[in-house]
Protein backbone atom coordinates (compact mmCIF):
# COMPACT_ATOMS: atom_id res chain seq x y z
CA UNK A 1 0.00 0.00 0.00
CA UNK A 2 2.92 2.28 0.56
CA UNK A 3 3.95 2.30 -3.03
CA UNK A 4 0.37 3.16 -4.41
CA UNK A 5 -0.15 6.13 -1.36
CA UNK A 6 3.24 7.15 -3.07
CA UNK A 7 2.44 6.87 -6.13
CA UNK A 8 -0.81 8.60 -6.10
CA UNK A 9 1.10 11.98 -3.69
CA UNK A 10 3.14 12.20 -6.92
CA UNK A 11 0.07 14.00 -8.71
CA UNK A 12 -1.51 16.10 -5.45
CA UNK A 13 -1.97 16.34 -2.02
CA UNK A 14 -4.31 14.66 -0.09
CA UNK A 15 -4.59 14.30 3.83
CA UNK A 16 -4.57 11.47 6.07
CA UNK A 17 -8.88 10.55 6.23
CA UNK A 18 -8.67 10.85 2.22
CA UNK A 19 -5.66 8.00 2.12
CA UNK A 20 -7.39 6.01 4.47
CA UNK A 21 -10.65 6.08 2.25
CA UNK A 22 -8.14 5.26 -0.65
CA UNK A 23 -6.94 2.44 0.83
CA UNK A 24 -10.64 0.92 2.42
CA UNK A 25 -11.26 0.91 -1.56
CA UNK A 26 -8.83 -1.36 -2.43
CA UNK A 27 -8.13 -4.76 -2.46
CA UNK A 28 -5.24 -6.67 -3.51
CA UNK A 29 -5.38 -9.44 -6.16
CA UNK A 30 -2.78 -11.98 -7.20
CA UNK A 31 -2.49 -12.98 -10.04
CA UNK A 32 0.06 -15.82 -11.78
CA UNK A 33 1.68 -15.86 -14.63
CA UNK A 34 -0.77 -16.44 -17.56
CA UNK A 35 -3.23 -15.50 -15.78
CA UNK A 36 -5.20 -12.13 -17.31
CA UNK A 37 -6.24 -9.01 -16.14
CA UNK A 38 -8.41 -8.28 -18.74
CA UNK A 39 -9.36 -9.94 -21.64
CA UNK A 40 -10.35 -8.48 -25.60
CA UNK A 41 -14.38 -9.08 -25.59
CA UNK A 42 -14.87 -8.04 -22.21
CA UNK A 43 -15.74 -4.46 -20.66
CA UNK A 44 -12.80 -3.90 -18.29
CA UNK A 45 -13.93 -3.63 -14.87
CA UNK A 46 -10.92 -2.39 -12.73
CA UNK A 47 -8.28 -0.48 -12.55
CA UNK A 48 -4.89 -2.17 -10.91
CA UNK A 49 -1.49 -0.85 -9.72
CA UNK A 50 1.62 -3.46 -9.89
CA UNK A 51 3.11 -4.01 -6.60
CA UNK A 52 5.01 -6.35 -7.54
CA UNK A 53 5.43 -8.60 -11.34
CA UNK A 54 5.19 -7.79 -14.92
CA UNK A 55 1.95 -7.36 -16.86
CA UNK A 56 2.03 -6.53 -20.70
CA UNK A 57 -0.53 -5.61 -23.37
CA UNK A 58 -1.03 -7.21 -26.27
CA UNK A 59 -3.66 -7.63 -29.20
CA UNK A 60 -4.36 -10.90 -31.61
CA UNK A 61 -3.75 -9.86 -35.54
CA UNK A 62 -4.36 -13.04 -37.99
CA UNK A 63 -4.03 -15.29 -35.10
CA UNK A 64 -0.97 -13.84 -34.00
CA UNK A 65 -0.22 -12.10 -30.40
CA UNK A 66 1.35 -9.17 -31.16
CA UNK A 67 2.78 -7.37 -27.59
CA UNK A 68 1.96 -3.57 -27.23
CA UNK A 69 3.71 -2.73 -24.22
CA UNK A 70 4.66 -4.22 -20.72
CA UNK A 71 3.59 -2.51 -17.61
CA UNK A 72 6.18 -3.18 -14.41
CA UNK A 73 5.93 -2.36 -10.54
CA UNK A 74 4.51 0.79 -9.43
CA UNK A 75 2.46 1.77 -12.52
CA UNK A 76 -1.33 1.70 -13.29
CA UNK A 77 -2.81 -1.11 -15.23
CA UNK A 78 -6.01 -0.75 -17.18
CA UNK A 79 -7.75 -0.22 -20.96
CA UNK A 80 -8.98 3.31 -19.31
CA UNK A 81 -10.67 4.23 -22.91
CA UNK A 82 -12.83 1.24 -22.62
CA UNK A 83 -12.56 0.71 -18.60
CA UNK A 84 -14.55 4.79 -18.95
CA UNK A 85 -17.03 4.52 -22.04
CA UNK A 86 -17.92 0.59 -20.42
CA UNK A 87 -16.57 -0.90 -24.13
CA UNK A 88 -15.60 -4.37 -24.95
CA UNK A 89 -11.71 -4.15 -24.74
CA UNK A 90 -9.79 -5.18 -28.03
CA UNK A 91 -6.68 -6.06 -25.71
CA UNK A 92 -5.43 -8.34 -22.96
CA UNK A 93 -3.64 -7.67 -19.96
CA UNK A 94 -1.63 -10.35 -18.84
CA UNK A 95 0.62 -11.15 -16.24
CA UNK A 96 3.93 -12.30 -17.95
CA UNK A 97 5.03 -13.10 -14.07
CA UNK A 98 3.64 -13.78 -11.14
CA UNK A 99 1.50 -10.39 -9.84
CA UNK A 100 0.43 -9.28 -6.66
CA UNK A 101 -1.45 -6.18 -7.64
CA UNK A 102 -3.96 -3.67 -5.61
CA UNK A 103 -7.04 -3.34 -7.25
CA UNK A 104 -9.80 -0.06 -7.64
CA UNK A 105 -13.51 -1.40 -8.90
CA UNK A 106 -14.91 0.47 -11.02
CA UNK A 107 -17.75 1.67 -8.62
CA UNK A 108 -14.74 2.74 -5.65
CA UNK A 109 -12.93 4.38 -8.77
CA UNK A 110 -15.90 6.72 -9.59
CA UNK A 111 -17.22 6.87 -5.56
CA UNK A 112 -13.76 8.63 -4.85
CA UNK A 113 -14.09 11.50 -7.33
CA UNK A 114 -17.52 12.26 -5.42
CA UNK A 115 -15.83 12.19 -2.45
CA UNK A 116 -12.46 13.36 -2.46
CA UNK A 117 -12.28 16.67 -3.96
CA UNK A 118 -8.91 16.72 -5.86
CA UNK A 119 -9.21 13.25 -6.58
CA UNK A 120 -10.59 13.84 -10.18
CA UNK A 121 -7.61 16.31 -10.99
CA UNK A 122 -4.87 13.42 -9.77
CA UNK A 123 -7.20 10.61 -11.38
CA UNK A 124 -6.22 12.42 -14.94
CA UNK A 125 -2.74 12.66 -14.47
CA UNK A 126 -2.17 9.06 -12.79
CA UNK A 127 -3.84 7.92 -16.35
CA UNK A 128 -2.21 10.67 -18.71
CA UNK A 129 1.01 9.10 -17.14
CA UNK A 130 0.06 5.64 -17.41
CA UNK A 131 -1.19 6.42 -21.78
CA UNK A 132 2.09 8.24 -21.98
CA UNK A 133 4.21 5.66 -20.56
CA UNK A 134 2.74 2.84 -22.73
CA UNK A 135 2.66 5.08 -25.86
CA UNK A 136 5.92 6.35 -25.80
CA UNK A 137 7.97 3.18 -25.07
CA UNK A 138 6.51 1.80 -27.87
CA UNK A 139 8.93 0.28 -30.48
CA UNK A 140 9.10 2.20 -33.92
CA UNK A 141 8.81 0.06 -36.47
CA UNK A 142 10.03 2.08 -38.97
CA UNK A 143 13.57 1.61 -37.26
CA UNK A 144 16.17 -1.25 -37.47
CA UNK A 145 15.05 -4.24 -35.14
CA UNK A 146 18.71 -3.73 -33.27
CA UNK A 147 17.80 -0.48 -32.55
CA UNK A 148 14.30 -1.13 -31.50
CA UNK A 149 15.90 -3.99 -29.67
CA UNK A 150 18.71 -1.21 -27.94
CA UNK A 151 15.18 1.43 -27.29
CA UNK A 152 13.49 -1.97 -25.13
CA UNK A 153 16.86 -2.38 -23.28
CA UNK A 154 16.82 1.87 -22.78
CA UNK A 155 13.07 1.63 -21.51
CA UNK A 156 12.57 -1.79 -20.02
CA UNK A 157 15.98 -2.53 -18.30
CA UNK A 158 14.79 -4.45 -15.59
CA UNK A 159 12.78 -6.91 -17.41
CA UNK A 160 14.85 -9.00 -19.87
CA UNK A 161 15.85 -11.50 -17.19
CA UNK A 162 12.07 -11.59 -15.99
CA UNK A 163 9.82 -12.00 -18.89
CA UNK A 164 9.84 -14.45 -21.89
CA UNK A 165 12.00 -13.89 -24.91
CA UNK A 166 8.49 -14.95 -26.57
CA UNK A 167 7.16 -11.76 -25.54
CA UNK A 168 10.06 -9.63 -26.55
CA UNK A 169 10.63 -10.53 -29.86
CA UNK A 170 6.88 -9.98 -30.33
CA UNK A 171 6.71 -6.59 -28.68
CA UNK A 172 9.78 -5.87 -31.16
CA UNK A 173 8.15 -7.02 -34.28
CA UNK A 174 10.71 -9.77 -35.36
CA UNK A 175 10.96 -13.81 -34.92
CA UNK A 176 12.79 -15.39 -31.24
CA UNK A 177 15.83 -16.51 -33.79
CA UNK A 178 16.16 -12.97 -35.08
CA UNK A 179 15.91 -12.09 -31.11
CA UNK A 180 18.52 -14.28 -30.25
CA UNK A 181 20.87 -13.13 -32.78
CA UNK A 182 20.19 -9.37 -32.31
CA UNK A 183 21.07 -10.16 -28.76
CA UNK A 184 23.75 -12.03 -29.39
CA UNK A 185 25.05 -9.09 -31.36
CA UNK A 186 23.92 -6.32 -28.47
CA UNK A 187 26.19 -6.65 -25.06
Amino acid sequence: MKELREYILQFGYLNKQEIELINSKVQELVLHKGDFFSEAGKIPSQVGFVEEGVMRGFYINEGEEITRCFINENNLVVDYINFEANAASSEYLQACTDCKLIVFSKQHWEELSHTITGWARIKNKMVQTCMYQKSRKGPVISQDATTRYREFLKNYPSLLNRISLTYIASYLGVTPQSLSRIRKNVR
